[in-house]
């Protein structure tokens, strides 16, 4: 071994070569330093004013962790001119790693003022990108993977609509075939775990488990992507599926070690949580407001945020106090603070946006109103977000309770206000109807003078329906009781013959003795299904027709020349029942109609059917531990209102295509049925045959005489036609 000579040693210490020690005993920045921030673009000061810095920064990141010791490092360099000053930068040591990374999460990007935004970073960060090489090496291209079209449905030759179906343990995907059994696109047993929800334009069907939700798609239906969030009963998306909204009823629990879940210290204790649907990024949750636990999902009011049409903006309401509107995507409060609103109920977005010339959206409008206080009317307020401004206010009076109606394209809000006389005994309702498109909003008020069971608008339309009772039974805590005897009517917007003749609304036709206490419209319009739902004893479903042609005996009642009379063209198509019957839904085409008896609700005679336009039974299927059924939301159309146009005036072109259709699947489905007959005699003849010979074995075997009777010998074979009349077609011929 070589002696140590002191001569070898170089003349200067910064020649001394370290590099294997630094090498051997190397700390890993990962490991060692994670806990700590560098936080750049601080104010240069000197040392007078640098206790009064950091207290000024001590108040930024008190909220976001302990920091360790008070630990604050600002290093420090003399200038030129030889005076002591802080380099702009320092060190943050909090108690832990998390801490520091929601010190970068929240302080980052933070305006001091209006020369110094703070930027904040891991320390390991740093050192991680110091010793990035100064050479670029481009990555490896990944081979591009086609991926499935998540609107390949839309594409099927006979335009057919789908619906998923729950039942038992079985979700299955069918495609709707009218008049037989609905064809399978997809099944899978335990999809989910509780219910299933189709995304706002059908591209994703949700489903639900333990540990979050799960959106499936394209022809093959493989899981697109799920977030994670324990417990999540609710979900909503924007009107876009931008955005995913879930919520649990209970809180968020990070787990201090070996956690690699979606969630930071910031979300502990919350119970929404808002994603971004294409990247699957956890964008911000939010505490609930009012009770929380095991029951909490009986009581929330779903859903807590609603959304703007324009998906720009998404907001919630605080009881009694103020309206929160948030942006998107950034997730931060509009205006960086509430909207004071004293004893607010509730709010609603109006369904369309203001834009500009160019198209670009400019303004969203948002409705609320809030109760009478001390010696204040209520009122109901349209404002303008973003810009806060109050287009429209209406005082009410003797109120106990308002519902915000918004007609689907914005021209109309209807306000349903439930009032009572001065002694209070006595309620009734009325309608407070906003025109939004005319010159400063006038407000329209239609009298009904009894209690309103349910409201509805015509999609796209100016009608509407409304359910009325005066029963004395009726309370607004059993709005559904099946005891009570109400009535229906249709309005219609007369908006006269002169320019200056004064439009309002009118009543078309009021049906009294009904018991029906719900309203299903078309999403196209025209048809609308008058139904009684969740009853023990009464089942009925009335299918209207609101723009029926009518006979030449009715016509002959409308004078020549003179006005049409619109009562004239209601006319109710067919009365039908469906037993137990707890849920409605028209498809999107609003060519078909299901309604549903689940299981959740009773466990008598459960299953669905299928009706069409006009009321008549198309399909029924009964069908054990039956829960749900939902139909596949189309997107809107591609088609301008031109090319509309002149498909609704070629339409008989069309018809004579479809009718060839309808007749020739009517054709296969017959001979199909016919062979299936055929089929199943000859099973059954040829099991008779085998049996039989089975039997003179058998007794063959046991020593008895086998011998034809009289009636075996005279038996002759019948074979009995039954027709059955698959399709008429009448012609008049002049």
């Amino acid at each position: 071994m070589a002696r140590f000579d002191p001569s070898n040693l170089p003349e200067h210490e910064e020649d001394l070569d370290f590099s294997d020690i630094e090498e051997r005993y190397q700390l890993s920045f990962e490991e060692g330093f994670d806990n700590i921030v560098v936080v750049d673009n601080i104010p240069i000061v000197d040392e007078n004013k640098e206790e009064k810095l950091i207290q000024f920064l001590r108040k930024i990141f008190k909220n976001v962790g302990e920091i360790r010791d008070n630990h604050f490092v600002m290093p420090k360099a003399h200038n030129e001119k030889g005076k002591l000053v802080s380099k702009g930068f320092m060190f943050i040591e909090f108690e832990t790693a998390e801490q520091a990374s929601l010190a970068v999460k929240l302080i980052d990007g933070f305006k001091m003022d209006k020369s110094h935004t703070l930027a904040v970073n891991r320390f390991t960060d740093v050192e991680k990108y110091s010793s990035v090489e100064e050479e670029f090496h481009a990555p490896p291209e990944e081979e591009f993977v086609e991926k499935e079209h998540l609107k390949s449905w839309l594409a099927d030759e006979l335009g057919r609509d789908q619906m998923v179906i729950y039942r038992h343990n079985e979700v299955q995907v069918l495609w709707n075939m009218q008049k037989e059994q609905a064809q399978v696109a997809h099944s899978k047993s335990n999809w989910t775990e509780t219910y299933i929800q189709w995304s706002p334009l059908g591209s994703y069907l949700t489903t639900f488990h333990a540990q979050g939700v799960a959106l499936w798609g394209g022809e093959s239906w493989k899981k697109i992507i799920r977030f994670v969030h324990p417990g999540v009963k609710l979900i909503d998306y924007s009107p876009n599926e931008r955005f995913l909204v879930t919520w649990s009823n209970e809180p968020i629990v990070v787990p201090e070690e070996n956690y690699d879940g979606p969630f930071g210290p910031e979300d502990e204790g919350n119970q929404i949580v808002i994603w971004d649907v294409k990247s699957g990024a956890l964008l911000r949750s939010f505490p609930s407001l009012g009770p929380q636990g095991p029951s909490t999902r009986s009581t929330v009011s779903w859903p807590v945020f609603k959304w703007s049409p324009s998906e720009r903006y998404f907001a919630r309401v605080t009881p009694g106090s103020q309206i929160s509107v948030y942006e998107a995507p950034s997730m931060g409060l509009l205006n960086k603070k509430s909207i004071k609103v004293d004893g607010v109920v509730d709010f609603e977005w109006a369904p369309s946006s203001t834009a500009d010339k160019s198209g670009k959206v400019k303004e969203d409008m948002l409705a609320y109103w809030t109760p009478e206080i001390d010696n204040q009317p209520a009122r109901v307020t349209l404002l303008n977000i973003p810009s806060q401004e109050i287009i429209r206010t209406k005082n009410l009076f003797n109120v106990n309770d308002c519902k915000l109606h918004w007609q689907s394209q914005g021209d109309f809000l209807c306000v349903k206000v439930d009032r009572h006389t001065k002694n209070k005994k006595v309620t009734y309702s009325n309608l407070e109807i906003f025109r939004i498109r005319e010159k400063d909003i006038p407000v329209e008020v239609v009298e009904v003078k009894e209690s309103i069971l349910a409201f509805a608008w015509e999609p796209k339309g100016e009608r509407f329906a409304v359910i009325t009772t005066s029963d004395p039974n009726f309370t607004s805590a059993t709005p559904g009781s099946t005891t009570l005897k109400t009535s229906a009517s249709f309005y219609y917007l007369d908006k006269g013959k002169g320019k200056d003749t004064l439009q309002s609304f009118k009543v078309i036709k009021t049906l009294p003795g009904k018991s029906c206490n719900t309203i299903f419209w078309s999403p196209k319009g025209r048809n609308v299904l008058l139904a009684t739902l969740r009853s023990q004893t009464v089942w009925d479903l009335e299918f209207y027709d609101l723009d029926f042609e009518p006979l030449e005996s009715a016509a002959a009642k409308v004078p020549t020349g003179g006005e049409k009379d619109p009562a004239a063209y209601l006319q109710l198509l067919a009365s039908g029942e469906h037993y137990g019957v707890t849920d409605i839904e028209w498809d999107p085409s609003g060519r078909f109609v299901a309604t549903s008896a689940s299981v959740w609700r009773h466990t008598m005679e459960n299953g669905y059917q299928i009706w069409d336009f006009k009321g008549q039974l198309l399909y029924k299927e009964t069908l054990e531990k039956f829960k749900q059924l939902v139909w596949r939301p189309r997107p809107k159309t591609l088609l301008s209102k031109d090319q509309i146009k002149n498909i609704r005036k070629n339409l008989r072109e069309y018809s004579v295509r479809f009718d060839e259709q309808d007749m020739e699947s009517s054709s296969q489905v017959s001979s199909a049925e016919r062979q299936r007959r055929r089929q199943l005699l000859e099973d059954w003849t040829n099991w008779r045959k085998r049996v039989e010979a089975d039997l003179a074995t058998d007794r063959a075997a046991a020593g008895q005489q086998i011998s034809a009777s009289a009636d075996d010998e005279e038996a002759e074979e019948v074979d009995e036609w039954i027709e059955e009349v698959i399709d008429e077609k009448e012609e008049i011929v002049a």
